[in-house]
């Protein structure tokens, strides 16, 4: 394939694109012209039409007989020569037939016939052939037409006119092109010798040779000699920094066996979960089994293995929404959120929960607004309040308050429960960590509740964490960025 150079390519392009503009101007100005000379032409010939019919009318008032066909029959000749000599142009009358008055004209040609035929509809109409127009108009007397007015004008000199600027555009355009092009090739010479380097520049990197020439250019191409000056650097640099980087590869390498220790954990400790209801579950079965007519024990049975599968379901359903949350953190549908009608939304669902512990409820909620998914604030809110339920003591109480402060919403849930040792405070929000195993056996729990409602704060930029925890009971704390509305 033939190289072209980029010198010649920038200068054709400029060359052509002057020329392209040279022949669009030319082709308008000679557009123009051709409309001036049309409406010039035609104006002087609507000009001759009525004086032609004034004429006619002035010539028939002189006559003793004032018929306009009885004169254009007796005197039609010598009335278009006359019309000649006033115009100064050659003219020939037809009578409304179509008929030449006189017999010194030559017969119309096929062309000349059709265009007579249009103006003895009493309509102007002209013909134009070649360098010659021929412009017929109605002869009228009263308002009716008599016969036609044949003007012969000469575009002779209107085309020489018009072949003169035509020619004087070619040889503008061929002086634009060749004078741009020289101009072109010599002003695109210096960027084609600093492009052509640049080019080199690249194939000694791609060799691995990083030393790059100064580009002393204050334009686009010594921006880009700067940015390849650069890159070659930053290779050099990443070059000697390749040991480093081995040793980060190393370090997620340790990572990643560490993830695949707490899965391996994380699914022990499923097993394990999972394993004691249906343990309780199979040994209730044998005892069926074994006493099938014992009603105190079926009844016995039933409420246990009605309690057993409903705390499978809930920790199936808790172990699901945690897998869910380590594949699809970005199906996140954030809104402004009010704090205050949020919290009470979630109260009002969990209050029969309330009524059937004996628990009391108290509030102190204001008014403030948080950008975060809706569904995800909700299941935050609704494990803490049911961990406060579970863990509280008979007839207790759970204070709900939300306020702001420093830009940030402050929202905590304080229960009167069993509280949480100090020394354990930093693994309840593991999964399936619980403080009293027998107590969360006995209201479901699985110790995910914490660690769900963890992940999902963090995830919308809030954070949980532990105010107080005695034995008066547990406040947890959680903060948000304040939104304004």
């Amino acid at each position: 394939m033939v190289r072209v150079s980029i010198k010649l390519k920038f200068s054709l392009f400029l060359a052509g694109l002057l020329l392209l503009t040279v022949f669009v101007l030319s082709h308008l100005v000679l557009q123009g012209i051709e409309r001036n000379q049309r409406t010039q032409t035609e104006g002087l010939l609507a000009q001759q039409a009525d004086t032609a019919n004034v004429y006619f009318i002035q010539s028939i008032m002189e006559q003793s007989s004032k018929v306009p066909q009885t004169f254009l029959e007796t005197n039609g000749a010598a009335f278009g020569e006359q019309l000649a000599l006033i115009s100064g142009q050659p003219v020939v009358l037809y009578d409304g037939n179509g008929v030449i008055m006189g017999r010194k004209h030559a017969p119309p040609s096929d062309s000349i016939k059709q265009t007579l035929a249009y103006a003895l509809k009493n309509k102007t109409a002209y013909l134009v052939e070649g360098e010659s127009m021929y412009y017929l108009t109605p002869l009228r007397a009263g308002g009716e037409q008599v016969g036609v007015v044949q003007f012969y004008y000469s575009l002779r000199d209107h085309q020489a006119f018009y072949d003169e600027i035509k020619r004087l555009f070619i040889y503008i355009g061929t002086g634009v092109f060749v004078l741009s092009f020289l101009l072109a090739y010599l002003f695109f010479n210096s960027f084609a010798r600093s492009i052509i380097r640049l080019n080199d520049t690249v194939g000694r990197i791609r060799e691995g040779q990083f030393a790059v020439p100064d580009m002393k250019r204050r334009d686009e191409i010594g921006e880009l000699g700067a940015g390849i000056a650069a890159m070659s650097e930053r290779l050099m640099a990443t070059m000697r920094d390749k040991d480093e980087e081995r040793e980060k590869l190393a370090l997620a390498v340790r990572k990643l066996s560490e993830l695949d220790r707490q899965q391996k954990e994380f699914i022990g400790n499923v097993t394990h979960e999972f394993k004691t209801p249906l343990t309780s579950i199979k040994a209730y079965l044998d005892l069926l089994d074994m006493y099938p007519d014992d009603e105190e024990l079926l009844n016995t049975a039933k409420t246990h293995i009605a309690g057993e599968a409903q705390r499978l379901y809930e920790m199936v359903e808790k172990v699901l929404q945690l897998s869910a949350m380590e594949k699809y953190d970005f199906e996140y549908n954030k809104e402004i959120l009010e704090v205050r009608g949020t919290i009470e939304s979630v109260l009002s669902s969990l209050k029969g929960k309330m009524d059937k512990f004996g628990l009391s409820l108290e509030t102190d909620l204001h008014e403030a607004y948080m950008e975060a998914d809706k569904d995800y604030m909700n299941i935050v809110l609704a494990n803490l309040l049911d961990n406060a339920i579970k863990y509280n003591k008979t007839d207790g109480r759970i204070c709900v308050s939300s306020f702001v402060r420093d830009n940030e919403i402050i929202i905590e849930i304080a229960d009167t429960g069993i509280g949480i040792p100090g020394e354990v405070a930093d693994q309840i929000f593991e999964a399936f960590y619980t403080v009293d195993k027998n107590r969360a056996r006995e209201h479901g729990g699985a110790g995910l509740g914490l660690s769900l409602a963890k992940r999902y704060a963090e995830t919308q930029g809030g954070s949980i964490s532990i105010v107080k925890s005695d034995g008066s009971g547990t406040t947890f704390r959680m903060t948000f960025p304040l939104q304004t509305r």
